[in-house]
């Protein structure tokens, strides 16, 4: 079908029947300004840095479940893979922000925001709902003298350079998650020793490579089952149930905390109201048997699910905290 210049197209006439007398056609965006019943009208794309197979993949496809149902419209995932979320950042900033793009985030796309790799601020990030929040804990080997968070300040002031902390790569969150709670401790010292990954820490924890390690519960389920390695205490809210009375670091006086977070958001602009939509269909979807039974299979807890509020306020922490410390670390 062939067009006059300045004239609409059938497809723009369809758009405009469909939602009503008041809609009109974005300028520069070429999607019309539907009223909030008619959000979504088509696909949703979920934007992911992580290769099909990863955690951040699987638990978008986890919520995509529920949620195609929930918005009665498919959520298609979008893999942009590389500079740990600057590439899904800045496709996502190529996009109109209509609420039709949607990025799973977690901490590094927040550090990358930090670092000042993408031409993003952190009021440019706006959390819609928050999908996984699993808790850290400090762990030992079973056979260590250190039993409780008193022994472990005690045995880092001993030790020259403090203790050897497994963690994964120099300034990524796990050991921003350290060093808030060694400052929050009293500015103890400490050593990190990085390793690819989380199974990997593990196993040198186990193997006495390394005196202490931050870890997901998840990431070390087996060998606390096993009773190759104890927690000491948890950087979480509340205590972790499965770890069967480890206490918070918060119970004992130490104002630490460090999870392992997963979320969905957009880029400020998207209208109030598909924001909403977008909050209610992910959140009821997250809610859902589906979803919670991969939460607790995963070891995380079911708490996890939340909203834009509480989402917002942990991104906003996250963001600072990790600001200060990368700035006190030399990182910045």
């Amino acid at each position: 079908m062939t067009t006059t210049p300045g004239h609409p197209t059938r497809r723009t006439i369809l758009w405009g029947a469909a939602a009503g007398a008041g809609s009109l056609l974005l300028p520069g965006l070429g999607r019309p300004a539907f009223a909030a019943d008619d959000f979504p009208s088509q696909a949703i794309n979920m934007v992911t840095h992580a290769g099909p197979g990863g955690g951040t993949d699987i638990t978008t496809r986890m919520m995509m479940l529920r949620a195609r149902k929930e918005f009665d419209q498919d959520l298609v995932v979008v893999n942009k893979r590389g500079g740990s979320g600057s590439a899904a950042l800045m496709y996502t900033n190529s996009q109109p922000r209509d609420g039709y793009t949607v990025m799973t985030i977690t901490q590094s796309h927040i550090f990358q925001i930090i670092q000042k790799k993408v031409p993003l601020g952190i009021d440019d990030l706006v959390g819609i709902a928050r999908a996984t929040d699993d808790p850290t804990v400090i762990a030992v080997n079973v056979n260590s003298k250190i039993k409780t968070l008193e022994d472990l300040i005690a045995a880092s002031k001993d030790a020259k350079g403090g203790l050897k902390w497994g963690t994964t790569f120099a300034g990524g969150a796990d050991h921003v998650g350290i060093h808030n709670f060694a400052k929050a401790a009293g500015g103890i010292p400490y050593t990190i020793v990085p390793f690819k990954g989380g199974g990997d820490i593990v196993t040198n924890l186990v193997g006495g490579n390394v005196e202490v390690a931050l870890l997901n519960y998840a990431e070390g389920e087996s060998q606390f089952t096993a009773g190759e390695i104890r927690g000491v205490a948890s950087l979480s809210e509340e205590p972790i149930a499965a770890l069967g009375g480890v206490p918070t670091a918060r119970d004992k006086g130490i104002d630490a905390l460090a999870s392992t977070v997963r979320g969905f958001a957009v880029l400020s602009g998207v209208p109030e109201e598909r924001m909403a939509r977008l909050e209610a269909g992910m959140v009821k979807a997250m809610k859902h048997s589906v979803y919670q039974n991969y939460l607790t299979t995963s070891g995380m807890p079911v708490s996890s699910v939340a909203g834009r509020e509480v989402w917002n306020k942990q991104i906003r922490r996250i963001f600072e905290e990790s600001k200060t410390a990368l700035t006190e670390l030399g990182m910045l």
